[in-house]
């Protein structure tokens, strides 16, 4: 099979792309996004397509970009819509041009149900993979990119960087390159440009196996995540007794799932203090353990939920919250319970 018919076969059989499916895709120029609009018009057809480009005018080939996806669109008979935010020069650029490009696509997609497909490869899962590896500690940072994450898609994470630039020459199409991406200004790019050879300098098959790691984990994350369904089953909290008793790394996924259910954010301090939050359920009847953010955990009378709300409980004319150090830091705590 050529690696045109490869790709495009892995993107049918992702089932994200399909005849009359609208689709809004995320179009800088580049070959993966120049692969990904060719292949949704292939399988969505040119009327169920609209393209998004975000000039962010930071770079001195940006109007090039530009004119470059116009031109693609137009020959492709797809609808492209620009938007050109005002630059933004402090801050981390990179978290700031995501958030410009998502809110801009789910503004284009709204009403219609349309999904936002994103043109990320196998080979960009391998270096998220690593660079989360690297930045943070955890089972999530091994997990990488799912497929399909709410309206957004991935129908290319099943193909290499060197599978979609091989596509394109195969239907004759142009693309841009971005200098940025082999700047060692930004972490990924060291990852890309550094990490990654390293370590298939030490096994030829290092990518491909880190990739194979990343689908058996989160088979396994299925597993575990069915685990903690079935411990919160009843809904609103859980027994500090029967969280005591869970192996420690079901314990800290309790504890992580209920904290981020009431937070609507990612609340890593729950996982990380819950041997903190069971031993000052045991020792007192009400207490509230601040994990920062306005987060809370709330033990009452032997049960642990978990609270975002800014205000601190109120049981019987006394309120508590234990810093991280467990001391009370407003009001008296309850005599020790038994």
């Amino acid at each position: 099979m050529t690696d045109e018919a490869l790709v495009l076969e892995a993107a049918r059989r992702s089932g994200m792309l399909e005849p009359g499916r609208s689709v809004v895709v995320l179009l800088s120029g580049g070959q993966d996004s120049v692969c990904l609009l060719d292949v949704a018009v292939r399988l969505c057809g040119p009327e169920a397509v609209h393209a998004l480009h975000v000039n962010y005018r930071l770079r001195a080939g940006a109007a090039q970009d530009e004119r470059h996806c116009a031109q693609l669109c137009r020959s492709a008979g797809v609808a492209l819509h620009i938007e050109r935010p005002w630059p933004r020069r402090r801050g981390n650029l990179q978290a700031w041009a995501r958030e410009v490009r998502y809110r801009a696509a789910e503004r284009l997609a709204a009403g219609s149900g349309a999904s936002i497909a994103v043109a990320h490869t196998a080979t960009d899962q391998a270096e998220t993979v690593l660079y989360r590896l690297a930045a943070s500690p955890g089972r999530r940072a091994l997990l990488g990119m799912r497929a399909r994450e709410g309206a957004v898609i991935r129908p290319l994470l099943a193909v290499s960087r060197e599978q979609t630039a091989a596509y394109c020459r195969s239907r004759g199409l142009a693309w841009r390159d971005d200098e940025t991406n082999r700047s060692d200004r930004y972490a990924r790019a060291r990852v890309r440009g550094r990490l990654l050879p390293a370590l298939s300098a030490v096994h030829p098959a290092a990518g491909a196996n880190l990739l194979r790691t990343v689908e058996l984990l989160r088979d396994e994350a299925e597993v575990l995540d069915a685990m903690v369904d079935a411990e919160l089953a009843d809904g609103g909290g859980i027994a500090i007794e029967r969280l005591a008793a869970l192996p420690p790394a079901l314990r800290r996924l309790v504890a992580r799932r209920m904290a981020e259910d009431a937070a609507g954010r990612p609340a890593p301090d729950a996982a990380r203090r819950v041997d903190e939050i069971v031993a000052v359920g045991k020792r007192r009847e009400r207490a509230s353990l601040h994990l920062g953010g306005g987060l809370r955990a709330l033990l009452d009378r032997g049960q642990l939920r978990f609270s975002a709300g800014a205000a601190l409980p109120r049981w019987r004319g006394w309120r508590a919250d234990l810093t991280a150090r467990g001391r009370a830091s407003a009001g008296r705590l309850p005599p020790r319970a038994g």
